[in-house]
């Protein structure tokens, strides 16, 4: 039996006819019927929003939701078939998941898990997760990124210039050495093997994170399976600096 970290609620498999407004995809389910749903990424989705492409989409009883379904998942064929996540706002939740199950012996030992504390010089910042143990051990500061984009098994990010996260990096160096840092890359596909930094996209991002490791900061680059029945763990990609 495959011990699923995150189950997926029922889905609906269907072709991607059109992603549009950054929000909102039309697909055309097997049934014939071509329903909106709501696009839960507003990145580029380089490589992973193909049209014609094998979705799946949930749907939700909510009444007072504006778009009934949302895209979940999008099928590729760069290496071999695979699933993809597209729902930006689960990796967050598996991670936490998989942090309250100790599944990342790279991170020691550590007693509490906190999410979104404030931190940063003008304490305007938000990191993803805060793990604190005995007074003798560093606490540590987690920042998760969602990694979608491919050049054949190697995972990158990002996959578009981001200013956001040319910040997180030099706030996570800011709290070295009093405290531990760690880069978690969620990579939201099964069939990558690396990761390394997507310098054509953003090569400040990519010199930052070169910078950051030699403060002392840590990048875990977590590979997943993704299938329409749920998400698993699989290890740790290589890591290619």
């Amino acid at each position: 039996m495959i011990d699923w970290l995150y189950n997926y609620p029922t889905l609906y498999p269907g072709i991607l006819l059109k992603r549009y407004k950054r929000f909102f995809a039309d697909v055309q389910l097997d049934s014939g019927e071509v329903v909106t749903a709501h696009c839960p990424n507003t990145g580029p989705m380089t490589g992973v929003s193909t049209i014609g492409s094998a979705v799946q989409i949930s749907k939700s009883d909510n009444p007072n939701r504006k778009l009934a379904y949302t895209l979940e998942l999008i099928q590729v064929n760069d290496n071999q078939t695979a699933w993809v996540g597209i729902n930006t706002a689960l990796p967050n939740r598996v991670i936490k998941l998989a942090l309250e199950k100790r599944l990342f012996p790279e991170l020691g030992e550590y007693e509490q898990v906190k999410g979104e504390v404030v931190y940063g010089k003008d304490r305007k910042s938000r990191i993803d997760f805060y793990l604190t143990g005995s007074a003798e051990e560093r606490p540590i500061y987690l920042e998760v990124k969602n990694t979608t984009w491919c050049q054949g098994t190697l995972a990158l990010f990002p996959d578009t210039e981001t200013t956001r996260g040319q910040k997180h990096l030099r706030e996570l160096m800011e709290v070295l050495p009093a405290s531990r840092s760690v880069m978690l890359y969620f990579i939201n596909r099964g069939d990558c093997v690396e990761f390394a930094p997507g310098d054509t996209t953003d090569p400040v991002y990519g010199q930052l994170l070169r910078e950051a490791i030699k403060l002392g900061l840590e990048v875990l680059p977590c590979r997943f399976d993704i299938s329409p029945e749920g998400i698993r763990y699989l290890g740790l990609a290589k890591l290619k600096i």
